[in-house]
């Protein structure tokens, strides 16, 4: 390949990346009208043309023409010949849940591990005043027989200083944490501990990852899944049937 076509393409390798910073900047411009403060994660080029998908630093995604004049809160959705319609947006949060997810120290989190082969494994945001994570907390022995591991991360519901928050300190500080798990689950008074805990950092990876109520159950991929699931329905959602 000659110079000449080398340097042409460098250039106008330069002039696309030159109008794409062009197009982020006007964006956030646009954005930063309505107000300075709103924090702005990432602006790049969405799946379908002439759209930009903009994270907010809420975790919300909104979608933008190349101006920054019209702006969509959404889903994105992609028709698809054998899935059907398949959620972009979805796909896109799923991948950022997996990634935060798996950089929690197995030493922060209160693990139930499967019963023999593991074939699975769920993330599993917990209060133990809830009552359906007391609920969900009497089908674990199940899944671990189904070859399903628990690990549990922390969210009080009622943020810093709550009953609850006092309760997952010393679940978290204890010496055999899964026996407090599964005392203050049946509503036993445990022995008040503390000590440096990752309680509160996971409230707020909660958030971040889209937690809003409790039980929240997260998968491997980083699925979001709200809400108490049996035993056997949460097997069959992870493609597990009970032998």
């Amino acid at each position: 390949m000659s110079r000449s076509l080398i340097a042409a393409g460098a250039l106008a390798l330069m002039a696309v990346n030159v109008s794409a910073d062009a197009t982020t900047d006007l964006i956030e411009s646009q954005i930063r009208k309505i107000d300075a403060r709103i924090p702005i994660n990432s602006i790049k080029p969405a799946s379908i043309g002439n759209l930009y998908e903009v994270e907010l630093g809420s975790g919300e995604v909104l979608y933008s023409d190349a101006k920054g004049e019209y702006f969509v809160l959404g889903q994105l959705y992609q028709l698809s010949d054998d899935k059907g319609f398949v959620n972009l947006t979805e796909q896109r949060a799923n991948g950022q849940r997996k990634e935060l997810l798996e950089a929690v120290a197995a030493d922060d989190k209160v693990t139930f591990p499967a019963q023999g082969p593991v074939k699975a494994s769920v993330y599993v945001f917990t209060d133990v005043d809830c009552p359906y994570c007391q609920k969900l907390h009497q089908e674990v022995p199940k899944l671990q027989e189904m070859g399903i591991a628990v690990e549990y991360l922390a969210f009080p519901r009622q943020g810093a200083g709550s009953p609850a928050h006092q309760k997952m300190v010393s679940i978290w500080c204890a010496d055999d944490k899964q026996a407090a798990m599964t005392a203050s689950k049946a509503r036993q008074t445990l022995e008040n501990k503390t000590c440096e805990n990752p309680v509160l950092e996971q409230y707020a990876l909660g958030q971040e990852v889209g937690v809003t109520g409790t039980p929240a159950i997260v998968t491997q991929e980083g699925q979001l899944i709200p809400g108490y699931v049996p035993a056997e329905r949460l097997a069959a959602m992870l493609g597990i049937t009970a032998e």
